[in-house]
């Protein structure tokens, strides 16, 4: 009975339910499976991994790809749209009573990620102008997995908060320091599985797959609407 409620524990943390590693779990496998759909059938654009947007972007640039190069540019300039827009809605309505803040902004994102999915593939900027919007409301959004800072839509920093927490519990035998990469490494691998299954299903069945991304995002939703009747 101890380790069930362990486990329990774990997957549902001490904190609210925004900050539970089951609901990060879905949150990362909608993540990543946002990422490997862009690629896959939005001209190989990458809705979260910005970083891979800049590189490609400068290097168009420099070559004189002007058209390939605005094609990675507006995706980065609307993911800063997202965060803005997320931190200043927090801002407003963090003291919400009848929708918790978070939720209103999860609604935000299946709705837009919804309008993706009927975006005909002459529209690809356009669709992942979007995509990058609906991931920069997330990862503004929820920042917190059992209390720890992490990214739902990327995993460098998960990566590295990871390991380093793995290599302090190999050095100092707390417990405590395991459970924080543990959380890290699940996130990456809720990551992992979301984009292979997003890059499998997007070269099988196209544009439409999104919505899958927009089921995952639901049960992140009531998984929080749970808590507050709970």
């Amino acid at each position: 009975m101890e380790k069930k409620a362990n486990l329990v524990g774990y997957l549902l943390s001490e904190n609210q339910m925004s900050e539970a590693f089951i609901n990060s779990m879905f949150l990362a496998l909608s993540g990543g499976f946002q990422d490997a759909y862009t690629y896959n059938c939005r001209d190989e654009v990458f809705s979260n991994a910005q970083t891979g947007n800049v590189v490609l972007m400068s290097q168009n640039f420099l070559e004189g790809n002007f058209t390939a190069g605005f094609r990675y540019l507006f995706p980065i300039l609307f993911f800063a749209m997202g965060v803005f827009l997320a931190e200043n809605f927090q801002e407003h309505y963090r003291y919400a009573k009848r929708l918790h803040w978070r939720q209103v902004l999860l609604a935000a994102e299946i709705v837009i990620l919804t309008i993706v999915g009927f975006i005909p593939s002459s529209y690809n900027m356009l669709a992942a102008m979007l995509v990058s919007f609906a991931c920069a409301i997330q990862v503004q959004t929820f920042r917190k997995v059992g209390g720890y800072s992490y990214a739902s839509t990327m995993c460098i920093g998960n990566l590295r908060s990871g390991t380093a927490a793995l290599s302090m519990y190999l050095r100092d035998k707390k417990k405590e320091q395991l459970r924080q990469a543990g959380y890290y490494f699940g996130v990456i691998l809720a990551f992992a599985i979301g984009a292979g299954i997003g890059g499998v299903f997007s070269m099988l069945y196209g544009i439409h797959v999104i919505w899958i991304s927009c089921g995952l995002l639901l049960v992140s939703f009531l998984l929080m609407s749970l808590e507050k009747y709970r």
